[in-house]
């Protein structure tokens, strides 16, 4: 049984499985690694330090698939912004049609990639944000659950209720983000009325992702409890992996008017990429979703998705045994 929805079919994929733009993570490797599995790799955009860098990110990666892959452009709060429109001018002048967005006020952006032919998946962390995505112009948008890695918004809502709200709600198709990390989350998305699912955290414990081998076993090591949330006082929360330099900054927010300038040095993003160069899980920030206790191995990405793709079909097939006949009266 080959599992088929709106977004294998938009997307000419095979496994209805999204992988998340995630920073020093989503590189040429990885990308397609994933999209020759079946899935959609995606390239972030902001991993790369120029479009003109980004440029070379998509020539690599078509050098190792001949498989659709997207470019992942996040809109970030910055004194200096990036140069956003530069990144999505580079990516469409090389020929890339599928993105993903995520932050704020994507109008703009979205805008000028529907104007170039392009499909977007926009995160969003709200029904009423996916609302306003799809008014723009998204023609998929992301639903970021509370279990989520990265920023989950502030409503603290769970993926269940969130899930089944957008199904309420939405005109547009929608995928799963947060919490999901095998085969049984993809069935139970797919019963919540997604088209497929998002995953960042699991395809880090992947033999291709570009990480030290370190954090990928400290990946399988962990629990479900092994994540904590920042900046809640800040009111930009990011739930992050539960060590010792997350620790401090929960500690900091706890005493109080805290302000960013009081942690900037604990969380710049630099310390974070040393994480996964040195393999050291406590010397920065990293992102980790509460999945994370569901992961206990490293395969490659086409065992993974492989994996998730029979599991999911197990499950389906599970569930159909269990209709039966009305009783004849």
């Amino acid at each position: 049984m080959v599992i088929k929805t709106k977004l294998t079919q938009m997307l000419g994929i095979r496994v209805p499985v999204v992988q998340g733009g995630m920073q020093w993570v989503g590189l040429p490797v990885m990308a397609s690694a994933v999209s020759n599995a079946g899935g959609l790799g995606i390239l972030t955009a902001l991993t790369q330090p120029s479009p003109d860098a980004l440029r070379t990110a998509i020539r690599e990666t078509r050098k190792s698939t001949n498989k659709p892959f997207g470019v992942n452009i996040t809109i970030l709060p910055a004194i200096v912004p990036p140069d956003y429109a530069g990144y999505a001018r580079a990516a469409v002048e090389e020929g890339v049609r599928i993105f993903e967005t995520a932050g704020s006020n994507p109008g703009p952006l979205i805008k000028y990639l529907k104007e170039n032919g392009c499909t977007v998946l926009h995160k969003c962390t709200t029904v009423r944000h996916a609302q306003t995505a799809a008014r723009l112009g998204a023609d998929v948008v992301s639903i970021d659950g509370f279990e989520c890695a990265g920023h989950p918004g502030e409503d603290d809502i769970g993926g269940v209720v969130l899930l089944a709200r957008a199904a309420q709600e939405l005109k547009v198709p929608y995928i799963a983000s947060g919490g999901f990390a095998d085969g049984r989350g993809l069935a139970a998305a797919l019963a919540l009325g997604a088209e497929g699912i998002n995953m960042g955290t699991r395809f880090m414990a992947t033999v291709e992702a570009p990480i030290h081998q370190a954090i990928k076993d400290k990946i399988v090591a962990s629990t479900e409890r092994d994540t904590t949330h920042i900046f809640r006082t800040l009111h930009n929360t990011a739930r992050v992996y539960k060590n010792a330099v997350a620790q401090q900054v929960v500690a900091i927010e706890k005493k109080g008017n805290a302000k960013f300038e009081d942690v900037r040095d604990l969380v710049s993003g630099a310390r974070g990429r040393k994480v996964y160069e040195l393999g050291d899980p406590d010397i920065g920030i990293w992102t980790a979703g509460i999945c994370i206790g569901l992961i206990k191995d490293i395969p490659t990405c086409e065992e993974l998705l492989k994996t998730i793709e029979s599991n999911a079909e197990e499950v389906i097939s599970r569930l159909q045994t269990l209709r039966v006949e009305k009783s004849k009266l």
